[in-house]
């Protein structure tokens, strides 16, 4: 399957992934939590911990696995990570290649963390009918690197990753009395307003995704993203595996 109008329920979309679905799972799952997936060598994994804890808003942890285990009960019953995603990036020697599964690249020391990402929050506000316009273009904001260090823990360190998304300035407090009470989802914004007082110079230039500019009626508002461990493990130089779009995990938001 490589339409994304699969049954939207956090099994259906998973069982999609297991059987070939590839898109990315915005507005998929509603009412569920979604997740980044970050897979690293279990000589790491204690100090990946340290990170997510020590930056929660940007990295709730919602699941860790032992090491060596694949199956992920806590995000779902019959969760595969090995093969339950749209796709998965293949991190090594400062390169990245993507494949559909990593069923052949599975080792007894790899530990799986899942981190809570905003897309929960935007399931919240479509349904409070809040117009989303970057979500109306089929995008899923803009991730920029800030002026801002992550709380650093062992070879874990980097930039504070956020992602902007622009809302009608009239809807503004509803959006952070939304996403203030889902902290899965990175809870309320981090900044609202000027993009230079977190040393983003540019919006049309994003770290990633494609840039959604604030239209006059519109104002900016910025979370804390889960890529802030993207790029605490880039930085790291260790060799990791991580999804290439979210997957929906079964904890309800």
């Amino acid at each position: 399957m490589c339409e994304t109008d699969v049954e939207s329920t956090a099994v259906a979309v998973r069982l999609a992934a297991r059987a070939g679905f590839s898109a990315t799972t915005v507005g998929q799952a509603p009412g569920y939590a979604q997740a980044h997936i970050y897979i690293v060598p279990e000589t790491h994994a204690e100090d990946f911990a340290t990170f997510c804890k020590r930056n929660p808003e940007a990295c709730p942890l919602l699941a860790q696995s032992e090491p060596g285990r694949y199956l992920m009960p806590a995000l779902g019953r019959g969760t595969d990570i090995r093969s339950d995603l749209p796709a998965h990036h293949v991190h090594e020697n400062g390169t990245w290649r993507a494949v559909a599964d990593i069923v052949e690249l599975w080792r007894p020391d790899l530990v799986v963390f899942a981190i809570g990402c905003w897309l929960g929050a935007e399931g919240a506000l479509a349904g409070e009918d809040i117009p989303m316009r970057h979500r109306e273009l089929g995008l899923q904001g803009s991730p920029y690197r800030t002026k801002l260090s992550a709380n650093a823990a062992g070879s874990f360190e980097g930039p504070l990753v956020v992602s902007m998304r622009p809302f009608r300035s009239s809807d503004l407090t509803r959006v952070i009395d939304i996403t203030t009470g889902m902290p899965l989802s990175h809870g309320a914004p981090l900044h609202v307003g000027d993009a230079q007082e977190l040393g983003i110079e540019n919006l049309a230039q994003s770290d990633w995704g494609d840039p959604v500019l604030p239209e006059p009626n519109e104002t900016a508002a910025f979370w804390t993203c889960g890529l802030t461990a993207l790029a605490a493990l880039q930085n790291s130089g260790l060799p990791f595996l991580s999804a290439m779009r979210r997957a929906p995990c079964s904890s309800p938001i």
